[in-house]
């Protein structure tokens, strides 16, 4: 998994190529709404897309991460259906249906029955690289390809550039986790939190997007307890929760807070005077500052220093952060009568 994680600025380099050419029989003046569908893992990516994509676009971009699709997907609506595995059963279900109302579909999948489906329907299909174990493994397999779809049809102008910018970022924060081992920024911050539960704070749409990334790697690779949440909504409700029980608190709970340039000058006030006020209740507030040239290359940044905490933090726990048996055991059940 550490090399895995390792391998991101290349992931997303050779997914920008395989994405490169993919067109779509739809007027982009003609799309009104741009649907991802997608679960987990796969769900990430839809996540990433969404955070530095939808400012920009013209069109609302709307995440589907259940079994139904929104009513509203239509013959203009651009649809991305996206399973690591391919036999995502509420993807399967969601996209069926978007198909059935006439949505535009493409399909990011290594295989399973939604690769069959695509074939079926005409659909364009990317693929995910079978040499990858866990669909969280592969999120710039799966994030890119919508990112250069958009591009090409001229909804995310630049597209292309912010991926270069990413993998440039990419790369040079890997060598640095990766030189440092034990020493690194990421292996630090796995000590600091050690035996309690991160509380990420992200800060926007680029924030948030991190955020939510750090909270499920924490849960899948360290099989840890962690939670989410975005300034400057926390702001308005999550603070009041510090009032009470600081006791028990400061024992269990460490903020993180994940900072970038793009961050409303408000919601950076809000982090310093929100964590003026949670340091006498929790055990403490680490913050992380993102690098790089845009959007997209901070996001990432993000992300990567957050895969190798959670993965520093199964390695300082003794933990296989790969095998997954809480999910296997619960897909078996629903297959069962």
């Amino acid at each position: 998994m550490f090399a895995l994680a390792a391998e991101l600025p290349e992931q997303v380099e050779a997914a920008a190529g395989r994405a490169s050419d993919v067109s779509v029989a739809l007027d982009p003046a003609a799309v009104e709404n741009v649907v991802i569908i997608g679960m987990g893992g796969s769900g990430m990516a839809g996540e990433v897309v969404s955070a530095v994509a939808a400012p920009l676009l013209p069109v609302p971009v709307v995440l589907a991460k259940s079994y139904e699709c929104p009513a509203f997907v239509g013959a203009e609506s651009l649809v991305f259906a996206i399973s690591a595995s391919g036999d995502t059963e509420e993807t399967i279900q969601a996209a069926s249906d978007a198909q059935a109302a006439g949505a535009h579909l493409i399909v990011v999948t290594r295989g399973g029955q939604l690769a069959d489906l695509a074939m079926a329907w005409d659909a364009p299909l990317i693929g995910v690289p079978a040499g990858i174990p866990q669909p969280r493994a592969a999120l710039g397999a799966m994030a890119i390809p919508p990112l250069m779809v958009l591009e090409n049809m001229g909804l995310y102008r630049g597209g292309h550039s912010w991926i270069e910018a990413a993998v440039n970022q990419l790369k040079r924060r890997r060598d640095e986790l990766v030189a440092a081992g034990e020493s690194s920024c990421a292996a630090r911050v796995a000590g600091q939190i050690g035996r309690t539960m991160a509380l990420v704070h992200g800060g926007g749409t680029i924030g948030a997007a991190a955020a939510q990334r750090w909270k499920t790697q924490i849960n899948e690779n360290a099989k840890a307890p962690a939670w989410w949440s975005a300034q400057p909504e926390l702001s308005h409700n999550e603070i009041c929760g510090w009032g009470q029980n600081g006791d028990v608190t400061r024992q269990l709970i460490t903020v993180v807070a994940l900072r970038h340039d793009a961050e409303h000058p408000q919601v950076g006030r809000r982090f310093e005077l929100v964590a003026e006020m949670m340091r006498e209740v929790v055990a403490d507030v680490i913050e992380i500052r993102a690098e790089g040239d845009g959007d997209l290359a901070q996001l990432f940044d993000l992300i990567l220093i957050g895969d190798f905490v959670s993965l520093w933090l199964s390695a300082q726990s003794g933990v296989d952060p790969g095998p997954v048996p809480a999910l296997d055991e619960l897909k078996q059940a629903l297959s069962g009568p």
